[in-house]
């Protein structure tokens, strides 16, 4: 089991080892999870997405050009759950 120390900003620096066993490169996000009995679960953060993949994704398939305006709310209502899945 790895001990790590915690800095007086309560950081805590994980060793290459455990990142490469997690799959982790630089710049890439973990995720924790808090358990019973004062634990944590930490795993790569998966991105349900590429940028690649929604690039492009309505070219040519609608005319509507939406306003920032509606695509903020599009983006909050979709944050809280509150879009239909058509």
């Amino acid at each position: 089991m790895a001990s790590l120390a915690v800095t007086v900003k309560g950081q805590v620096t994980l060793k290459r080892d455990l990142l490469q066993h997690l799959g982790i490169q630089p710049g890439e996000r973990v995720d924790f999870e808090k358990l019973p009995g004062g634990e944590l679960r930490i795993r790569a953060a998966k991105p349900s997405g590429t940028i690649d993949g929604f690039l492009g994704l309505l070219a040519g398939k609608t005319k509507k050009r939406a306003t920032i305006e509606e695509m903020n709310e599009a983006a909050a209502a979709g944050w809280a759950g509150e879009l239909d899945d058509e």
